[in-house]
């Protein structure tokens, strides 16, 4: 790949940061120089802002029928285009190829839902609330919105704002990781072939200071984010205390339950991929496996042998089927938890950390690691590991189970294996977490549904995608209104 220098695009063009400020970016599998990303400023946030506000008038006043022929559009150059921005993600972010073209594809569905904007955004009314008195409620734009979003799903998750923004007649600020700039620089490139009126949509590179610049800025009105919890909480607070309306996806600790009447071949196989796909850099990877009774001796030897199988290296090789973790300093920080396991007790099953990859010595490598006799009250079963690390657990019955991933400060994800419809409801009642799985390990909500989130996984009151999106880039408007004959 050609050294590349990544922009930002403000106000249809793209355009170099006066910064002077810029940084490198790596490919993690081996190290590789793959470009440069600059690093803006208060003067580049104060532009894109300025050209969202002074495109805003115009574009809320075109008719959503016409503001969704441009997302046609988009979906159209994005399925063209696939292969290529998956290769960029793989080359960036280190997930295999297949793992990065199932990434775009959910974000394309993102861009479908958001065509149904015209049918989605309407409001109601009831006539004569007093006589000949009726009454209106209808939805309008908000002005201008901005989406932080994290490097693991460089793809997908700016698409769970971008099209329901845009479609709802709102201007869009974008501020990507500075970590994996290349995927959406490429998808900008699309979205420049739109032709879509200057200002509509902008994408701003940079650090914290663009982030607190956008979420100070007088003319931004609602803010997005995904990341660490900790980050949530604090961009949670800080836009709230500047009137922003906020969404704030935070971290996870999942856990899967597996009860004794599973399929045993089949649950090991989806909690493996749960775990260890995408490296576990995921908001809903499983994280601890809780087994129930009898489980524990099925479930562990069939998920220590397809650890073992796991095949590591650069995603762009057809024979692999996990990549390395973003950066050393994740490498160093997961193996550094791993001890953590292991001083307070655990015994690891598989060791990621003795994994070899031929040619590879420049790559962020971690092998799948298993580590059992984890303790409930440990300080790992605590935490958010973000790598491919699977804690197991011991537990007598369904009943601790649930009252264990209830004490968790984390509420993303829950999954319970079983050929019982009884236990099922039983989890699905009870347990406190927002995307819950049955025999699915990792639940990922569809596009047309909001990707839920409870306690510390999430900030603020409505989420992403589907009708939550609309209710969040639009405010209700009631019309009270009397003819006099």
């Amino acid at each position: 790949m050609h050294h590349q220098e990544v922009l930002n695009y403000i106000d249809g063009s793209w355009i170099r940061s006066d910064s002077g400020e810029s940084i490198g970016i790596d490919n993690p599998a081996n190290g590789e120089k793959l470009g440069t990303v600059t690093l803006s400023n208060q003067a580049d946030v104060d532009c894109a802002v300025k050209a969202a506000r002074s495109a805003f008038g115009d574009w809320r006043r075109t008719p959503p029928t016409d503001r969704i022929q441009y997302l046609f559009q988009l979906k159209t150059l994005l399925e063209e285009n696939l292969d290529d921005i998956a290769r960029v993600t793989t080359l960036e972010c280190g997930k295999t190829w297949e793992e990065a073209k199932g990434e775009l594809r959910r974000g394309i569905q993102n861009v479908e839902v958001a065509c149904g904007i015209p049918l989605l955004m309407m409001g109601s009314n009831a006539e004569d609330i007093s006589s000949g008195i009726d009454e209106h409620m209808i939805r309008q734009p908000l002005g201008v919105v901005t989406a932080i979003t994290p490097f693991n799903f460089p793809a997908m998750i700016p698409l769970w704002f971008l099209p329901y923004a845009i479609a709802c007649g709102n201007t869009f600020i974008l501020k990507p990781s500075e970590r994996v700039p290349l995927t959406m620089a490429s998808i900008f490139e699309l979205v420049d072939r739109l032709g879509l009126p200057p200002g509509v949509a902008s994408l701003v590179q940079g650090r914290k200071r663009v982030v607190d610049a956008l979420i100070e800025h007088p003319d931004v009105r609602a803010v997005s984010f995904v990341g660490s919890t900790p980050v949530a909480r604090s961009i949670y607070a800080k836009a709230a205390s500047y009137g922003k309306r906020v969404q704030a996806q935070g971290g996870a600790k999942n856990a899967v339950v597996i009860l004794p009447d599973a399929d045993m071949k089949a649950t090991s196989r989806i909690v493996n991929e749960s775990a260890f796909g995408c490296a576990g850099q995921r908001c809903l990877a499983a994280s601890a496996a809780i087994t129930v009774g009898n489980a524990r001796d099925g479930f562990g030897a069939e998920i220590r042998e397809l650890a073992e199988s796991c095949r590591l290296g650069f995603g762009l090789n057809t024979d692999v089927t996990m990549g390395p973790v973003i950066t050393s300093e994740s490498k160093n920080r997961i193996e550094g938890l791993i001890e953590q396991g292991l001083e307070e007790g655990a015994e690891a099953v598989v060791d990621g950390r003795k994994a070899v990859v031929r040619g590879a010595k420049a790559g962020n490598f971690l092998g799948p690691t298993i580590l059992s006799g984890v303790s409930p009250s440990s300080q790992l079963a605590r935490t958010e590991i973000f790598g491919p690390v699977l804690s197991t657990i011991h537990v007598d019955d369904l009943d601790q189970a649930i009252n264990l991933i209830n004490q968790s400060d984390f509420g993303n994800m829950a999954c319970l294996f079983t050929s019982s419809g009884r236990s099922a409801r039983e989890f699905r009642y009870r347990v406190r977490a927002g995307n819950i799985g049955i025999n699915v390990g990792v639940a990922a909500p569809m596009a047309f549904f909001p990707f839920s989130g409870w306690k510390d996984s999430f900030f603020g009151d409505l989420h992403a995608q589907g009708l939550d999106a609309i209710e969040f880039y639009t405010e209700k408007k009631i019309v009270v209104e009397r003819w006099p004959s």
